[in-house]
């Protein structure tokens, strides 16, 4: 852990408590981090916009990897540094795809305005994708079948519930679909016993958003520290050097990782306290 001038974190289940507040600890240990010269950055499932309702402008992160890196936003600038969306081919396949086979999804616009997003009700009832919806009513509009958008897309969300076989079985139908797309599992945030499938570019994860810091700032993978709580984390935490899991993690992969305590009890605060003795 010597040596460390990058840390990241994801922020639900980790950075932030249940409810979304940042404890006195943590915001201490980011102000200490940076009065040592270490680059603090989040990264997060969440949109950009999203980020901005839990973050305050003044915390002191100097970077935010948002939508799973699909962005990169500078937060001391407040200026979007990088991005990558769909390709309009890609999607007009996903597109097609999901619709013929009737399954409930969300379509995101491209970034920087993903907070945005179309969606389509299948066949099947889904209490999660009601309340996702319900969350997210402000900024979503019904998906047009007999005139699909045309241009790219930063995203697509396909929510189930818990069934790993049905997982892994859509995630490759998925990803055979074209060679530019991969498949994110993460844990709903909302209810549990659901899996949100979220597809993106090949190149999208937080690793490589984080690594795109990296490369602008000299900074090398031997010199990174991680902290993650679930499945979306895992591309972080294989980039990082330094990585850890926190104890509210899914218990079926605590074992990956060291284990600091849970987002309750201060973790992000505890992990980095070696760095700044």
């Amino acid at each position: 852990m010597k040596n460390i001038k990058l840390v990241a974190t994801d922020l639900d289940g980790t950075f932030l408590k249940n409810d979304r507040t940042i404890s006195e600890a943590n915001i201490e240990a980011l102000h200490k981090l940076g009065e040592k010269k270490i680059i603090r950055v989040a990264a997060t499932g969440r949109n950009l916009q999203k980020v901005k309702a839990v973050l305050q402008p003044d915390l002191p992160f100097d970077y935010v990897v948002f939508s799973s890196g699909a962005g990169v936003y500078n937060w001391q600038t407040r200026q979007l540094v990088a991005n990558q969306n769909l390709k309009a081919t890609s999607a007009t396949k996903l597109l097609n795809h999901f619709i013929s086979r009737d399954v409930n999804f969300h379509a995101f616009f491209p970034v920087p305005d993903n907070h945005k997003h179309y969606y389509y009700r299948g066949k099947e009832d889904c209490e999660e994708f009601e309340r996702y919806f319900k969350f997210n009513v402000a900024h979503a509009e019904p998906l047009k079948t007999d005139s699909l958008p045309k241009g790219e897309l930063c995203q697509f969300l396909i929510i189930i519930k818990q069934n790993e076989e049905r997982f892994n079985r859509l995630k490759s139908e998925i990803e055979a679909l074209c060679p530019e797309i991969r498949v994110i599992r993460a844990s709903s945030p909302i209810t549990p016993r659901y899996i949100w499938i979220e597809v993106f570019h090949h190149s999208v994860s937080k690793g490589n958003g984080v690594n795109e810091i990296c490369k602008r700032l000299g900074i090398s993978k031997d010199e990174t520290m991680g902290l993650g709580n679930d499945y979306n984390d895992f591309d972080l935490l294989e980039f990082t050097m330094h990585s850890f899991l926190t104890e509210n993690s899914p218990h079926e992969i605590k074992h990956k990782y060291p284990v600091v305590p849970s987002n309750e009890n201060d973790a992000f605060a505890f992990s980095v306290q070696s760095l700044l003795a």
